[in-house]
C-alpha cells in the first residue's frame, strides 16, 4: 500500500487518483481557515511557486475537527483560499483526520509517521512529505513553518 492507491475528492466534487502524483514530492497539509496557522498558507503557496516546476506538489486538505475552525462549504474554502492568499496548489474535500471517521489516507499517513501525540493529528496545519516514490519521510507539527522545510524539499527533489 502506498500514496498512490488513494483516491480523494477534490472540492469541485471530482474523484481524484492520487496515483496521478507519481513522481512528484509531496506535501499534504490539514488546513483550516480560521485557524491561527491560517498565515501559513502565503508560506504553503510560497513554497509551490518556487518548486512546483521541479516536481513539488502540495495537497491541502480542509479539516473542522479542530475547534470548529474551517466550518465553510468546500466553495467557500476555496475561495478564501484563493483571494486571500493566491493560493493555486489543490484544495480538497473537506476530511477527517482523526477518529473513527478519519479519511483512509489519514489513517495511512499516521501510520507511516507519529507524532508528539502518538498516530493523533495534533491540531490544523500538521504537514506530511512523501518521497517520488510515495514514501512518507516526515511529519511536521502545526508549528513548522512552510519555509522550514525548504531544505527537506530540496534533498527530495
Amino acid at each position: 500500500m502506498s500514496i498512490y492507491d488513494f483516491t480523494m475528492r477534490d472540492s469541485f466534487g471530482d474523484d481524484i487518483p492520487l496515483s496521478i502524483y507519481k513522481g512528484k514530492v509531496l506535501l499534504i497539509v490539514n488546513t483550516a481557515s480560521k485557524c491561527g496557522f491560517t498565515p501559513q498558507f502565503q508560506g504553503l503557496q510560497e513554497l509551490y511557486d518556487t518548486y512546483a516546476q521541479q516536481g513539488l506538489e502540495i495537497l491541502g486538505f480542509p479539516c473542522n475537527q479542530f475547534a470548529g475552525q474551517d466550518p465553510g462549504s468546500n466553495e467557500e474554502i476555496r475561495n478564501f483560499c484563493q483571494i486571500n492568499y493566491g493560493v493555486t496548489f489543490p484544495i480538497f474535500d473537506k476530511i477527517k483526520v482523526n477518529g473513527k471517521n478519519a479519511a483512509p489516507l489519514y489513517q495511512y499517513l499516521k501510520k507511516q509517521k507519529s507524532g508528539a501525540l502518538g498516530s493523533r493529528i495534533q491540531w490544523n496545519f500538521t504537514k506530511f512529505l512523501a518521497d517520488r516514490q510515495g514514501n512518507v519521510v516526515a511529519r511536521y507539527a502545526p508549528d513548522v513553518k512552510p519555509e522550514d522545510l525548504k531544505a527537506d524539499i530540496e534533498r527530495l527533489l
